[in-house]
């Protein structure tokens, strides 16, 4: 079962667990450079959703494991949306880095 937040958002903390279990999975955030410069989760390759269609240079494999965040969750899931209409076969929104507790690099 999925958790969700009462405005039926994804939890990123919850679905980061579920990357973190699976082999040569693919984190990326889709936030622009200058916001992936202030502060990202860690492993995280930038790919800002306005060049999503540059999106071999990160995933040379349609069905692997593909996580997708932003800031609050709406270019994620964009992000998802565009990505599986490319072909890739295993995408998931986790969510806003907003919402995220854990370490962030810079």
């Amino acid at each position: 079962m999925k958790l969700f937040d009462i405005f039926g958002k994804p939890d990123i903390n919850e679905n980061l667990k579920e990357y973190e279990k699976e082999e040569n999975a693919v984190l990326l955030d889709v936030r622009t450079r200058e916001e992936f410069a202030e502060g990202h989760i860690p492993k995280s390759k930038n790919l800002p959703l306005q060049v999503i269609d540059k999106a071999g240079k990160f995933i040379d494999n349609e069905n692997v494991p593909v996580f997708v965040y932003c800031r609050s969750g709406g270019r994620s899931s964009m992000a998802q949306e565009m990505l599986k209409s490319m072909g890739y076969k295993n995408v998931k929104n986790l969510g806003g880095i907003n919402g995220y507790n854990g370490r962030v690099e810079y």
